[in-house]
């Protein structure tokens, strides 16, 4: 962890005197059921070497304010990037015409935690601006010495330091300074003409040492080698209903988008999920525990507190293939009757918060993947996933598999390209048959979009196979 100091006060910094700001959101709250004062201030970086040469560097500074009333269903929102008193109350007056007409009940504050799941490091700091440039060109070159076959790679690093204040209607201020770091390399190769590409990242919420020593971007360069290699080598993907097998780890994203969406508590409030209105029935296969959990420590989707400042936590989604729970954040769980879990999530303070995923993934179960593949006659082996769509409101998605393989009779053998999984999420976790042992979060490159919104996520799963899926590709 490196050395630091920590930041000022972002509204001491901006000249706004606390209690004034206090004041103004307590008016703006009289009688509305619940809301908040975001202040925010970011520093961000980005690197990108390619073709043998550093294509760009960027540095962003951000800083500004949001201030949200609740009335009902009603939230009133109006954010600056003046932080001053003079536009604090500008903004109160605005928000609070939300609650024009209405009386409601203040909401129980967020209770408060000592937990701390990252430090305050600064990935900008360190290490300094000619020394990533120049592990960029170590890693560009090392790459290229790997394989005659390369033609192309691409590395990058990405950096950001978001310090956040919330003042909450009761007068509290929680402060949270959230690192966030990432390094991506990609690799493509020739072979007689034919190009393939692979591609590898890992990062987190600290700096950048943790990802950047020798060992570690090594691994990320033969990872992105490996997988460009194996694509060199694959043959047009069979289409058909088959077993699928899938790999742990990144895998997750799977759930993550054809699953872990429609647990969002926004949309089962609304009854546009299909899993809306089903707590307590039969979801999954017996065995399928899947949470989502902010709270693991230091990972990308972690968080202290949520944009609300409520604390992240565990929360069980569905246990032993049964439905328990959703995802919520403060005006969610109020509307539905139930308890934050610390889901409240927005992009920067021009954002309102709303219910997201933090880390989700799926609990490991107690068969090998060997086992798995053992067991199926003809099937798919899912190495690693792409990109992919879902329908929230049915869970229907599609797929595609940057690395899969053949199964023919309980062994992997040759690998395919042009493979999608076509499915729905409801069904798809009603056809697991089997759990793997070896439960791995993504190594850190998640991000997630909704309703306009990107935040960096986590996922993870162990290997699992889910029989009768539909897998697209160009040959029957």
């Amino acid at each position: 962890m490196n050395a630091h100091v920590p930041a000022p006060s972002i509204l001491d910094a901006a000249g706004v005197d606390l209690d004034r700001a206090r004041g103004l959101l307590a008016d703006a709250l009289a009688g509305a059921d619940d809301g908040e004062l975001f202040v925010e201030s970011s520093e961000s970086e980005s690197f990108l070497f390619d073709d043998g040469r550093l294509k760009s560097a960027a540095y962003d500074s951000t800083e500004g304010f949001g201030l949200r009333v609740v009335a009902g269903e009603t939230a009133g929102y109006a954010h600056a990037a003046e932080i001053s008193e003079a536009a604090i109350g500008r903004a109160a007056d605005s928000a609070k015409l939300a609650r024009r007409g209405y009386s409601g009940v203040a909401a129980e504050p967020p209770r408060a935690t000592n937990a701390k799941l990252y430090g305050e490091d600064n990935p900008l700091a360190s290490p300094g601006f000619s020394d990533k440039v120049s592990l960029l060109q170590e890693i560009d070159a090392f790459a290229r010495a790997k394989d005659p076959r390369v033609v192309q790679v691409m590395a990058s690093l990405a950096g950001e330091r978001r310090t956040i204040e919330i003042v909450r209607a009761d007068g509290r201020l929680i402060r949270d300074v959230r690192p966030l770091c990432r390094i991506n390399v990609q690799i493509t190769v020739d072979k007689d003409g034919r190009r393939e590409t692979g591609f590898a990242g890992a990062g987190g919420r600290a700096g950048f040492e943790a990802w950047i020593t020798p060992d570690k971007w090594r691994e990320q360069v033969d990872e992105a080698l490996r997988q460009a290699l194996v694509n060199l080598e694959a043959v047009p993907c069979p289409a058909g209903e088959m077993d699928v097998v899938l790999g742990p780890g990144w895998n997750g994203v799977l759930l993550h988008e054809a699953v872990g969406h429609g647990l969002e508590g926004d949309f089962n409030r609304k009854g546009t999920s299909a899993f809306s209105g089903r707590i307590g029935e039969r979801v999954a296969a017996p065995g399928v525990t899947v949470f989502d959990d902010g709270a693991e420590l230091g990972r990308r989707g972690s968080l202290t507190v949520d944009d609300e400042g409520t604390p992240t936590e565990r929360t069980i989604l569905i246990e032993d293939g049964i439905l328990v729970g959703y995802m919520h954040d403060r005006m969610s769980a109020r509307l539905m009757g139930l308890a934050p879990t610390g889901n409240a999530r927005r992009q920067s303070y021009a954002h309102m918060p709303m219910p997201r995923m933090t880390n989700t993934g799926m609990l490991a179960g107690d068969s090998s993947r060997e086992e798995m593949i053992a067991s199926t006659r003809r099937g798919l082996y899912c190495a690693s996933f792409g990109g992919g769509q879902v329908d929230i409101t049915n869970g229907k998605f599609v797929f595609q598999c940057t690395e899969a393989y053949l199964i023919e009779d309980g062994k992997v053998t040759t690998p395919v390209k042009g493979a999608t999984l076509i499915g729905d999420g409801p069904s798809a976790l009603t056809r697991v048959t089997m759990l793997g042992d070896d439960f791995a979060f993504d190594p850190g490159v998640g991000v997630c979009g909704k309703s306009g919104q990107s935040v960096p996520v986590g996922v993870g799963q162990p290997s699992l196979k889910i029989t009768g899926l539909t897998v697209g590709g160009t040959a029957v």
